[in-house]
């Protein structure tokens, strides 16, 4: 039997589709400032669904994407919804942890955008000095080069948190990072930083699945979450995109999730969860199987 932490599942996805508003440039930013109670819905479904931890609605409450419709001043003021909506559903559901989540600079999936490490976590303090006093650990997700996970190390350095570091792979090899660089060679920034964990993020199962044993070999405590896109299309990696410009898969029920994932507990991952498009239904059914399987969920 193996303790087994389960994260949540997709949090902005889960926030537009639930508003059923018209996609924006601030993605699910834009739903937690017109429709604040669904947030805390969303967190809500995820306990009841079995899972442990809350991941905030902070992945891109970020001063340089909220610049561009002149709510950069917003930072600190987005960042309290949020992270209160995921504490108020924590302590309803009597249990759990939250997990501040901060997402890339700039734009998902383009670390060739993303300033150079030292520039990024001066930038990363803003959102980490407004989340980290009231979450019980940092989430810095898909980074996709090993410069752009530097500055998130640097960044949760002066939070006194654990760091979770979640790495994006590529789409179609799940041995390397977006930025085409190999996993292995994150390797040296893991040994001088030290990660609470290391996990792999937004990248299809059938990617994780390969990356896996390599993030194994850093010796950290690992895991993984996915995303339910069928790819990362190049509508979505130009300027200003929409999340309309991604495509939901129709082969990914919660049953074949939850297969792939009690693949990479098999592999030896004690943290795993959904990513984009992976909701309460295939967390749900992940907690099944998890406690099928006679591992204990913490």
């Amino acid at each position: 039997m193996t303790d087994i932490t389960l994260l949540d599942g997709s949090i902005g996805q889960e926030l537009v589709k639930r508003s059923g508003d018209r996609a924006t440039p601030l993605w699910s930013t834009q739903v937690m400032m017109d429709h604040p109670q669904i947030v805390r819905d969303v967190h809500d479904a995820y306990f009841a669904a079995g899972a442990t931890v809350a991941t905030t609605n902070t992945y891109a409450v970020l001063r340089d994407r909220l610049v561009r419709v002149g709510l950069e001043d917003e930072v600190g003021h987005l960042a309290d919804v949020a992270v209160s909506a995921a504490i108020a559903a924590r302590d309803a559901h009597g249990a759990g942890r939250v997990a501040g989540a901060v997402g890339p600079l700039v734009q998902s999936y383009r670390p060739d955008l993303c300033p150079p490490a030292k520039e990024a976590a001066l930038i990363y303090a803003e959102p980490v000095a407004a989340i980290a006093p009231r979450v019980d650990l940092l989430l810095f997700e898909t980074m996709c080069s090993v410069d752009q996970a530097r500055g998130a190390c640097l960044a949760a350095q002066t939070a006194g948190l654990p760091l979770w570091l979640a790495v994006s792979a590529m789409d179609e090899d799940g041995t390397r990072l977006r930025s085409g660089e190999p996993l292995s060679a994150l390797a040296p920034l893991l040994a001088e930083f030290t990660p609470a964990a290391i996990l792999i993020n937004c990248s299809p199962p059938e990617a994780i699945t390969q990356g896996l044993p390599h993030i194994a070999a850093f010796g950290l405590p690992f895991g993984a979450y996915a995303n339910g896109f069928t790819r990362i299309s190049e509508g979505f990696l130009g300027a200003a995109p929409t999340v309309d410009a991604l495509e939901q898969r129709g082969d990914l029920g919660p049953a074949v999730y939850a297969e792939a994932a009690m693949g990479w507990i098999a592999a030896g991952a004690s943290i795993v969860g959904g990513c984009c498009e992976v909701g309460p239904d295939h967390i749900a059914e992940l907690a099944r199987r998890i406690r099928e399987a006679g591992h204990e969920i913490v």
